[in-house]
């Protein structure tokens, strides 16, 4: 928070917004923002508020919320359905200290994912408006957000979907995403394999597991901790990162994932706890401790080095990245 976040311009009253640098470049561009990292931003700070709360950190919840809107052109919508679904969930997380702005954006955005699904490729919600691509990130946490709003049917759908189309059979790994072909049919799959769709693919069956009850769901759920855990964390356990810029998010996505699938799930309490605390306590051991707070490596796995233009380190999403591992690591704790 002292490193990254500062009021909209730097002079705005009542806003808060993160810079996707510390330290800073000059001069500073306004774009890109990274909309979807103001989203785990705030999603960070309603896990530390659940934690802890603090009358100035909710103060800072509803600003963040109604900051994004306002660099947003004074929209909760943009042409990413990923992008707003991530928003739609750290909103719906936040409940009334999100402000007056929370019912709203909770609607528009549901709104919006609804629209964007459609029969082509079998099914599933584009990735973006115009685009032909279909994939885990978009339609991960979409299912998440609309099953917690009490779209479960509609949630449903969209796993179903992921599970025939983007799980590998073989490694029980899920692939990045499809392409869609003028004819509507599936014409490539991109097999790219990133811990955070593994996470939202997770935390969809979670969601349903809880709310459907249908076996499939907690099924699924087992078999996605057993691939990361098999093959992505071993041999240390210690959930791989990929670098800076949106990579930097990836691994802390799916701690927090984990880290609700071991709370929530007892058949999952250890093997996805144990990914959460053996990363937790790699990220730690491997921190830079500074003046304004800890830096943490964008590869948990080695130590943090200083912060510095070109470095990953300097990004605000491998801080978030980090920020959200040690929280996952405190839900275990405070759930037993």
């Amino acid at each position: 928070m002292r490193r990254h976040v500062r009021r909209l311009a730097g002079v705005l009253p009542g806003t808060r917004i993160g810079r996707i640098r510390w330290p800073r470049r000059t001069p500073i561009a306004p774009f890109p923002w990274h909309y979807w990292w103001q989203a785990h931003l705030l999603d960070c700070l309603v896990d530390a508020q659940r934690r802890s709360a603090r009358e100035g950190r909710a103060r800072a919840i509803a600003a963040t919320t109604r900051s994004v809107r306002i660099h947003n052109a004074g929209s909760w919508i943009n042409r990413y359905y990923d992008d707003i679904a991530w928003f739609g969930l750290a909103v719906q997380r936040a409940g009334g200290a999100a402000g007056r702005w929370g019912p709203s954006a909770i609607e528009a955005i549901c709104t919006q994912l609804g629209r964007g699904w459609t029969e082509d490729g079998g099914g599933g919600i584009w990735w973006r408006r115009g685009d032909n691509s279909k994939n885990a990130p978009a339609n991960g946490p979409a299912a998440i957000l609309l099953a917690r709003t009490g779209q479960v049917s509609f949630a449903a759908a969209i796993v179903d979907w992921m599970s025939d189309t983007l799980v590998d059979p073989d490694t029980g790994l899920v692939h990045d995403g499809v392409r869609v072909g003028p004819d509507g049919e599936i014409c490539e799959v991109d097999k790219r394999i990133f811990t955070y769709c593994q996470g939202v693919h997770l935390g969809a069956c979670v969601e349903l597991a809880q709310r459907d009850g249908h076996q499939r769901w907690a099924d699924r759920a087992v078999a996605v901790v057993d691939a990361v855990r098999r093959r992505l964390a071993e041999p240390s356990g210690v959930l791989p990162g990929v670098g800076g810029g949106d990579g930097g998010l990836f691994a802390g996505i799916t701690a927090r994932y984990l880290a609700d699938a071991a709370v929530r799930r007892p058949e999952l309490s250890d093997a996805a706890g144990q990914l959460v605390l053996a990363s937790a306590e790699a990220a730690w051991d491997g921190r830079l401790d500074t003046a304004l707070g800890p830096v943490f490596s964008a590869d948990w796995r080695a130590p943090a080095p200083e912060p510095r233009a070109g470095v990953p380190e300097s990004d605000l999403s491998v801080q978030l990245g980090g920020w959200m591992l040690m929280e996952a690591a405190a839900r275990l704790q405070r759930g037993g």
